[in-house]
């Protein structure tokens, strides 16, 4: 998966939690990523100021426009997981306050969010 997807699942993540923001800090980058949009259970519209895409769907069925591919995202609590068609990877994570931790099959490596 790639980073700019990755953040906009943490923004997603969050958002269905009920944390509010604008913006994800994404610790692997050290920067601010600008996001917009509403999330709700049953629908999601949101907008990467980075790539000038949304992304928009369903949780569990969202379509990345920036990368033209669909990522399934699945919620339980705390804890998610997902595949990314795009590059055709498995992740999981989870959320604790306002941290996301995304664990990437595919890079076999960890990202953390702020919210």
């Amino acid at each position: 998966m790639n980073s700019d997807s990755r953040a906009c699942i943490a923004y997603i993540v969050a958002s269905l939690s009920g944390i509010n923001s604008s913006f994800v800090y994404d610790f692997s980058k050290a920067k601010y990523k600008s996001i917009s949009g509403y999330v709700q259970s049953n629908d999601v519209s949101i907008y990467d100021y980075d790539r000038s895409c949304y992304i928009s769907g369903t949780p569990t069925n969202l379509y990345d426009y920036g990368n033209s591919a669909y990522i399934q995202l699945n919620i339980n609590g705390g804890q998610f997981s997902g595949y990314d068609y795009d590059t055709g990877d498995y992740f999981s994570g989870n959320m604790t306050g306002n941290s996301v931790s995304i664990y990437d099959y595919g890079s076999s490596s960890y990202y953390n969010y702020s919210i």
